[in-house]
């Protein structure tokens, strides 16, 4: 079993409290302007060949406002997701989270960092991380000194 089911729930938990905390702090007048997002993430892992295969939902960020990086078993996504630029216009609603991001994920697993590659269409980032392979351990041969 992965190290990280453990732990796989906790970020789902923590956004759902942000929009449950969020809501409420709009509802008393106390907005969380200008606080940023986190952007929702997949994370699976495929054998063949072995990687980690990380998706972001990033819809209206440009790909020169991303960056990536790899420490250890953490993969940092961050980047920023500007405004829209509306000349005039009077909002009448405001639901498109804006500003800075980052996510922070933890890898079940080592991975090669310098191997990895990214790809982003359609506001979709996908980001594939081969994994470090164990070698199998064989049988161990006992000699003996006896003869």
């Amino acid at each position: 079993m992965p190290e990280h089911d453990l732990f796989a729930n906790f970020d789902r938990m923590r956004r759902e409290m942000d929009e449950l905390f969020g809501d409420m702090l709009e509802r008393t007048g106390l907005t969380r302007r200008g606080g940023g997002f986190s952007p929702a993430v997949d994370v699976v892992y495929a054998d063949d060949p072995p990687r980690a295969i990380v998706t972001a939902e990033l819809a209206g960020v440009d790909a020169d406002q991303l960056d990536l990086q790899i420490q250890g078993r953490t993969l940092i996504l961050s980047g920023r997701r500007r405004p829209a630029a509306v000349e005039g216009g009077v909002y009448q609603q405001v639901e498109i989270e804006r500003g800075y991001f980052r996510r922070m994920i933890e890898l079940g697993t080592e991975v090669h960092p310098d191997q990895a590659t990214a790809r982003y269409e359609e506001g979709m980032l996908r980001i594939e991380l081969p994994l470090v392979q164990r070698r199998a351990r064989g049988p161990v041969s006992i000699e003996s000194s006896e003869s």
